[in-house]
């Protein structure tokens, strides 16, 4: 492990101004400035995209994306369902986008407190057929995300089961909150070594979300779904994050219900880790393995495996 890479990064998140409990208009500023600051590199490029109406940032890198694209991540950002957007993700989708070839449709799903539970499920569903309908080919289309994104990402896959829509290829999921419940152990276990997540921010922003919805609702909180004939999963997490709980008991009630599912857990690393790929090594081999798993699952025409990357 690069422990000097490793504590610089979660050294980083402590000394952040950020505050996941307080009022979200004053947070995504500082979310905004806090994940953007980092410079993207010259050969990403993105524009502008609406997908079934639901306003969305196409991301590809030029030399590692086909024109036209053959295979399309589409991806759903992290921020608790109250901050963040598809900028906020830019860096962390372009890496996906080098290491498999893919496309990224980052999609803007509307936020809470002024849109609260299902709307952003029903902007996923919405991008996800939009793809569908304009002919997307589900065997080259992986949903992804990562923190709250993640639990959209498996929202969709149940939205799409229920909806009669095909699952897509495969879910890269990152850190996912998928319990809204909040009742997992690691909540209270890794509270003193989670630099940035904590169980009052979750339990305020997940009030936000739901406005009275019930918390075990498949879509709000996915690890107490029926997860059968959903797609195959890639569950990735670090062991110093007070949502260790939710991905490892998702990985478990996936392999439940027969569910392909692979749980990727990196020994103390904060939630998220893989934002830093650039900075550390071990997000950047956990990205490495991401890219591998979606690369396997995708239809085999549809992406070569890029030459190896180093962010």
């Amino acid at each position: 492990m690069s422990t000097t890479q490793m504590e610089n990064v979660k050294a980083l998140l402590r000394g952040s101004p950020l505050d996941l409990a307080g009022d979200p208009l004053e947070m995504r500023p500082v979310f905004r400035a806090m994940l953007t600051a980092a410079p993207v590199p010259a050969d990403v490029r993105t524009e502008p995209a609406v997908l079934g109406g639901v306003p969305a940032l196409r991301v590809w890198v030029d030399g590692a994306t086909p024109t036209p694209p053959t295979a399309t991540i589409v991806h759903f950002h992290g921020g608790c369902y109250a901050v963040g957007e598809p900028a906020t993700s830019l860096n962390l989708v372009a890496a996906l986008a080098r290491r498999t070839g893919a496309e990224v449709l980052s999609v803007d799903y509307r936020l809470a407190p002024e849109h609260r539970y299902p709307a952003a499920v029903d902007d996923a569903l919405a991008a996800y057929r939009a793809l569908l309908d304009a002919g997307g080919d589900p065997a080259r289309i992986v949903v992804a995300g990562e923190s709250a994104g993640a639990g959209l990402a498996m929202a969709t896959l149940l939205s799409a089961r229920s909806a009669g829509l095909p699952q897509p290829a495969a879910a890269l999921l990152l850190s996912p909150w998928v319990d809204l419940t909040q009742s997992g152990r690691s909540l209270e276990t890794k509270a003193g070594v989670d630099p940035s997540m904590s169980a009052t921010a979750l339990r305020v922003r997940a009030a936000d979300y739901l406005g009275g919805a019930d918390p075990r609702a498949e879509q709000a909180s996915p690890a107490f779904a029926d997860l059968r004939g959903l797609a195959p999963l890639l569950v990735q997490a670090g062991s110093h994050e007070v949502l260790l709980d939710d991905a490892v008991r998702l990985a478990a009630r996936a392999a439940e219900c027969d569910v392909d599912v692979t749980l990727d857990v990196v020994a103390g690393a904060p939630h998220v880790f893989q934002a830093f790929a650039a900075v550390l090594d071990e997000a950047a081999a956990a990205l490495d393995r991401a890219a591998a798993f979606l690369r396997d699952r995708l239809d085999p025409a549809a992406t070569a495996a890029p030459e190896q990357v180093a962010a």
